[in-house]
């Protein structure tokens, strides 16, 4: 398969998702959204070309931001980490994927069955800062 075929699929297969498994919240001057999903959602062939473990015990956290007036997607630098209910924090390794005029961030998360975490995501554009606060419960498939 051509490998710019793969943020193609990889998009596809995330926003094929997104009517269930997709969320948004309004920071600052941004429209951030969010979503994690186990990474047995991904075909073995897109998981391989962005390094992703496929198991039903590794999620996939993606985050996209966009300017709220103009929609235009941002390009900055995030990092976080996710904390479960003990206490036990994880930092999140995000890698930032460009295709055409999108822009997301992925990073993996590994977890156990019915684990809740709370997920903490700086996003840092120069001056502008702001911190993504959710949490979520993980299910093995």
């Amino acid at each position: 398969m051509k490998n710019w075929l793969y943020p193609v699929i990889f998009c596809g297969l995330l926003l094929s998702f997104a009517g269930n498994a997709e969320q948004k919240k309004t920071l600052g001057n941004w429209d951030v959204h969010y979503m994690v999903l186990t990474s047995t959602f991904l075909t073995p062939d897109v998981a391989r070309s962005y390094g992703i473990q496929r198991s039903k015990y590794n999620a996939v956290v993606n985050v996209s931001v966009l300017d709220k007036n103009t929609t235009k997607a941002q390009n900055l630098l995030v990092s976080g980490k996710a904390t479960n209910l003990i206490g036990t924090s994880k930092k999140l390794e995000f890698k930032e994927v460009i295709e055409g005029e999108s822009i997301y961030y992925i990073a993996t998360l590994s977890f156990r069955d019915q684990e809740q975490y709370r997920f903490e995501i700086d996003l840092n554009q120069g001056t502008e800062r702001q911190t993504l606060k959710f949490s979520q419960k993980l299910y093995s498939e």
